[in-house]
């Protein structure tokens, strides 16, 4: 493992944010995200270096990232540099007649119809990825995530980084849920761009495995249990090499050794950024708990099963804070000490009394952010709240201009005005 230049553990963190781009008026996708980069010669390049923020494709042109440029370590700094770089493209778009909105699926998109894959650099790469998988679906060209890169320096830090992350996974769609409505209609569950997360690539089931990663904590036993499955699985594909494992794996949670980071990838994008960095600040709080062994020795974390840590996981992509952990063991880790069941409300409230105090310089500046993910719900729960699980095409419209909104002025959505 190359050690230049790497950072230690919780030193820096690297954001990353999707937003579709849409109709000002009817919120029809737009695939136009080409028009926010600079042309080399006469190829589109996208990738633009804003700052401290940058620009970026995902896959289809409808979808632009932002992503801080390089590791920062103060998330409260980026608040204000994500809200300049959202009025700066929406200022843009105005030519357009478009816009950015938010959260992790557009409710009314056929995807079938308007999904228009990028063809500019790395198009190749999602060309393939199409004649594998069909990227027609809600699965690949109707997803917006925010991802979390953490750092780690070798061995012995990507293991007890690793160890930590496994355990916190299961809970974060609880947080996280912005995918309630596909085709217009209730999914039935509060994430349910997870539900196709998990299926996307079921052709190649070693690609995403079980979400949560397996138990491996160094690189070399990585390499053996998780890319060369990978490499073996994706040969017939990819006789020319296009594919790479190492960013063809898409578990919950990536390790990339060659930059030294895990990169969490279950989280769906929110209203504002002011909502995913408060998230980002919760995890991280999680995170250094499990892995400071507060509660729980680093072996017995490290040996938490997968399929029990999936269990967890499903139960709160379908029913948020209301899924019930059948777990003592688990509930341990976060100092639950003799309790066989719990909420996963009653449970994130717990921890949030633990963050608050073991790491207030983390956790206070985003404690009304928290306070409303945890006991008001997911955005996924305040938009059913505001409308019921039937809404018309129109009502469906006029919350996801609200929520587009919210992004401009970097609020929360909490309840439609009237």
């Amino acid at each position: 493992m190359i050690k230049k230049n790497r950072l230690r553990l919780f030193q820096a963190f690297g954001v990353e944010l999707e937003y579709m781009i849409v109709n000002r008026d009817t919120l029809e996708v737009m695939p136009i995200a080409d028009k926010l980069f600079s042309k080399k010669g006469n190829v589109v390049v996208g990738e633009k270096n804003n700052g401290i923020i940058s620009w970026s494709n995902e896959l289809v042109m409808h979808v632009l990232e932002l992503k801080t440029t390089r590791p920062e370590e103060d998330l409260n700094l980026l608040k204000e540099e994500f809200r300049n770089n959202i009025k700066e493209i929406n200022e843009r778009l105005l030519d357009y007649n478009a816009m950015l909105m938010p959260t992790a699926a557009h409710p009314l998109m056929d995807p079938v119809v308007e999904k228009k894959l990028w063809p500019y650099d790395s198009g190749e790469v999602y060309q393939r990825y199409d004649e594998v998988f069909n990227c027609s679906g809600h699965g690949w060209a109707n997803l917006q995530s925010t991802h979390l890169n953490l750092p780690f320096y070798d061995d012995f830090e990507f293991a007890r980084l690793h160890g930590a992350i496994r355990i916190i996974l299961p809970l974060l769609p609880a947080l996280a849920a912005s995918s309630p409505f596909f085709d217009g209609q209730f999914s039935g569950v509060m994430d349910n761009r997870l539900i196709y997360y998990m299926k996307n690539q079921k052709r190649i089931p070693c690609i995403t495995g079980k979400v949560i990663p397996e138990r491996v904590y160094s690189e070399t036993n990585y390499k053996r249990k998780i890319f060369d499955k990978i490499s073996e699985k994706i040969a017939s594909f990819n006789e020319d090499n296009i594919l790479d494992p190492v960013w063809v794996n898409s578990r919950g949670a990536i390790a990339r050794f060659d930059r030294g980071s895990i990169e969490i990838r279950v989280l769906d994008i929110q209203e504002c950024p002011s909502a995913d960095l408060a998230i980002l600040s919760f995890i991280i709080g999680m995170i250094k708990l499990i892995s400071e062994e507060r509660y729980a020795g680093l072996q017995k974390i490290q040996q938490k099963n997968t399929i029990d840590l999936y269990r967890i996981f499903k139960q709160t992509v379908g029913f948020g804070r209301a899924a019930v952990i059948n777990d003592s063991d688990y509930l341990g880790f976060f100092g639950l000490r003799g309790v066989e069941d719990s909420t996963v409300n009653d449970l994130l409230n717990h921890i949030f009394m633990e963050l608050q105090e073991d790491y207030p310089g983390l956790i206070l500046p985003w404690k009304n952010n928290i306070d409303i993910l945890i006991n008001q719900g997911s955005l996924s729960e305040r938009i059913i709240k505001n409308v019921g699980t039937n809404p018309t095409k129109l009502e469906l419209m006029s919350l996801y201009k609200t929520l587009s909104t919210c992004l401009i002025e970097d609020k929360m959505f909490i309840k439609c005005p009237g």
